[in-house]
Parts: structure tokens; sequence; C-alpha cells
């Protein structure tokens, strides 16, 4: 009897991690309409921020170009989605979204196509990075442009960082470089 009630709970333990979503599951069209597979990154320490080009928090984009230059070669990526959901503050098209952060700001890390990060219509990795069902870690909104979530190794969400948070704040740096 004790056997048979220890092998259920490692039944259900293990059905329950094979259940268990990460990022990874998720696939999205980079900037220049390539779809890719977030699986791209596994093992890497994901920076998910949703940006925009009109927006007072847009400077950012120098800190994240900076950070992702000093710590690409450390298992650390920076996503960018595109998305004009607060105050059309970013209204342009993938391709002049792409020559904006270029020119202003050299941008070199991943940028994907502009989608929806809040609302009945928000593509289905930002459904995974707000609910707590998906994402085992939290219930969450997208507050504004330049939210940054940050994902472990293994593809899971670890932290929600505020969008006034800077790039280069010690406590991003601090989880970044942690081993």
């Amino acid at each position: 009897m004790k056997n048979s009630l220890v092998i259920i709970l490692i039944l259900i333990a293990m059905t329950t991690q094979a259940q268990e979503k990460t990022i990874y599951d998720y696939k999205v069209e980079t900037i220049s309409g390539d779809l890719i597979s977030l699986s791209d990154f596994e093992g890497k320490k994901v920076m998910i921020v949703n940006t925009a080009s009109k927006c007072g928090l847009t400077p950012q984009y120098e800190q994240l170009e900076e950070l992702y230059n000093k710590y690409k070669d450390d298992n650390f990526v920076i996503v960018g989605f595109p998305s004009n959901d607060f105050m059309e503050q970013e209204p342009g098209s993938d391709e002049e979204i792409a020559a904006f952060c270029e020119k202003n700001y050299g941008v070199t890390f991943p940028m994907m196509s502009k989608i929806k990060v809040k609302g009945d219509d928000k593509n289905p990795l930002y459904h995974y990075l707000t609910s707590k069902a998906l994402n085992n870690h939290s219930d969450n909104e997208v507050e504004w442009n330049f939210q940054k979530y940050l994902i472990n190794e293994k593809g899971m969400v670890e932290e929600v960082i505020s969008p006034k948070t800077l790039p280069n704040d010690d406590k991003i740096i601090e989880w970044i470089t942690a081993k």
C-alpha cells in the first residue's frame, strides 16, 4: 500500500513537471519576418522587454544595447518586442522600427515583430509572461513600455522588473552575473 502511494505521487509529480510551460514553448516572428523558436535561447538568461520608439523611456534602448554587448558572450540575451499598446508610442511598421533602432541606438540584440502585450488579443508569449497559471511565478500586467521579464536558463520567469527601472540597475546586473 505504501509503495503504491509513493509510485502514484511520483507519477503525479512527473506529470506536473512535464506540463510546466517555459518560454521555449513559444515561437515568435523576428522584426525581419523570420519565425524563430525561443528554445533557440535555451541555457541562456533572457531579458524580454516590450519597447516603443516614441516614449519617454525610449532612451533605455541605449542601456539595453550596452548591457547586451557587455554580457552577450556570458549566456545572456535581450529580446525586444515592439508594442503600440501604450498611448500609440510605437506607430511604425517593423521596417521603420528596425531602422529607428539601428540609426538612433545601434541595436544589435534580437528584435521581434511588433505585437500586442496587453488586452484580449495579446501575443501568446505575453499570456505566458503575465499569467501565474502558465508561468508558475506571478500574475502581472504589463505596466508600460520597457517592462522587463528576467528568464532563467531553464526558460522560467524569475523576476518582473518595472519599466522605470533602468536596464543597468544593480539588481539586474547582479541577476545576469549570478552563477
